[in-house]
């Protein structure tokens, strides 16, 4: 079956009303029913508990306070690099933006504008610039992390679609991550601006970040966008930035310049947080 039929039914099914339907689940402590269920959920996708700082299933209240475990202190390493991976997950794609044109996968292009909410002025500063795109599967630690120091100066919450986020899904989908509902996190560093998009996806209740707590719901339908001053929100590189309330992917921009990225690294290859993601070159 190709990839495009198999992809068929999720424009026909409710996307939204089962995301909505499946954040209220996972919301709600509804103590036996809940640990059956993520019992069931750690068993289907081989998670592994003893990574966790609390791997006692039968403790945690609701299926979201699950989802957004944290790691046991000191179990991912931050690697001396200028740009260190952010997530646990996998590598979806890489590389080198065409003028304002990412890579989604064979056949399929999006541009750097529609991925960031229509903000023409914001994508030029990536052209011909770097990006990666991070997938996070079900089994996966969901918090995400700072790839280096950063200032933000703007989020962007971008309404959208909710198709699943999966392999299949991003060779069957054209514009899968511009045409998804997404979080835009705008950041000054001390080596330009970079972008680290959130893109939900179907059964995400919502998306979270630290200074600002659960960016969505609400879903209005309309684009909301919040301006931050110098030095109101600062992170160091490593620490979090936010979090999926069930899973999804990250997608990162970096302008043009002199970006090396690890040289282990391609488009399937399993990673996780705090490995060298890349460097700058001359440095």
């Amino acid at each position: 079956m190709s990839d495009r039929l198999a992809v068929l039914p999720q424009y026909l099914m409710p996307k939204r009303a089962l995301t909505t339907l499946a954040g209220r689940f996972a919301s709600a402590r509804l103590g036996g029913l809940t640990t059956a269920v993520i019992r069931r959920f750690v068993a289907r996708y081989n998670v592994n508990m003893a990574e966790a700082a609390n791997p006692d299933i039968a403790s945690y209240p609701s299926f979201n306070d699950f989802f957004t475990r944290a790691l046991k202190p000191g179990l991912r390493p931050l690697a001396s690099a200028d740009l260190i991976c952010p997530v646990d997950g996998t590598i979806s794609q890489l590389g080198r933006i065409e003028k304002d044109l990412i890579f989604q996968a064979k056949g399929h292009h999006y541009s750097t504008t529609a991925l960031v909410g229509g903000d023409a002025a914001l994508a030029a500063r990536f052209d011909h610039g770097h990006f990666a795109t991070l997938y996070l599967s079900p089994r996966d630690y969901h918090r995400i992390h700072m790839p280096c120091a950063g200032r933000l100066t703007r989020m962007v919450h971008v309404p959208g679609a909710l198709f699943s986020v999966n392999p299949t899904t991003a060779r069957g989908v054209p514009g899968l991550f511009a045409r998804n509902e997404r979080v835009v996190c705008v950041f000054e560093s001390d080596h330009g601006p970079f972008v680290l998009v959130l893109v939900g996806a179907t059964i995400v209740g919502s998306m979270a970040t630290v200074w600002h707590g659960q960016v969505n719901p609400p879903r209005t339908g309309q684009l909301r966008q919040w301006n931050y001053a110098a030095g109101q929100v600062s992170l160091q590189q490593g620490e979090e930035m936010g979090r999926f309330l069930l899973g999804s992917t990250v997608v990162m921009l970096f302008p043009q310049g002199p970006l090396q990225f690890n040289h282990d690294w391609a488009a399937e290859r399993p990673i996780q947080l705090g490995e060298a993601m890349a460097r700058r070159s001359g440095r």
